[in-house]
């Protein structure tokens, strides 16, 4: 199993997943780790990313998920903001689980401001809002609240017991 913890930047997709991946006892992989340097400039520059410069990279994360399907499973931290881009991230063949980290935009906005260690600015992310098409079948997830009671939640909503 592949859970894709996915939202907007800084809607705590990384802590979260780490979070959730010690519980599961699963591998954790960042999506940001498999951006070409490209994206990255585009990024860091102020300009949103397009579909065309997704697509690689989803690609390249796709093809990774099968390995990681086969080595026990994996907890992924991805914005996956369209449905076309989980669509990708969903093939048939790997049982992937996509978990939703809601977030109004004056609460994602705050924690983006005391962010000081990555590539995009605050000012893409009203681009990422307008991008953002809410998954239907997804497990989600309110940010408001404290790390442990969303992996909490998280793990309710799963039917998770050790």
């Amino acid at each position: 199993m592949i859970y894709i913890v996915m939202g907007v930047s800084s809607s705590g997709k990384t802590l979260i997943g780490q979070k959730l991946a010690e519980e599961l006892d699963f591998a954790f992989y960042d999506a940001d780790d498999f951006h070409p340097i490209e994206n990255v400039e585009k990024m860091e520059s102020g300009q949103p990313l397009n579909d065309e410069d997704r697509l690689p990279w989803l690609q390249k994360i796709r093809r990774n998920m099968m390995q990681w399907e086969q080595t026990g499973g994996a907890v992924l931290a991805c914005s996956a903001l369209k449905k076309s881009y989980r669509d990708i991230l969903n093939p048939s063949d790997i049982p992937t689980r996509f978990i939703y980290l809601k977030g109004s935009k004056e609460v994602i906005a705050k924690r983006m401001k005391k962010r000081s260690d990555h590539f995009m600015p605050e000012s893409l992310l009203d681009s990422q809002f307008r991008a953002l098409e809410e998954p239907q079948n997804a497990v989600t997830v309110n940010v408001d609240q404290s790390p442990a009671d969303i992996v909490k939640e998280i793990l309710a909503q799963l039917n998770y017991t050790k």
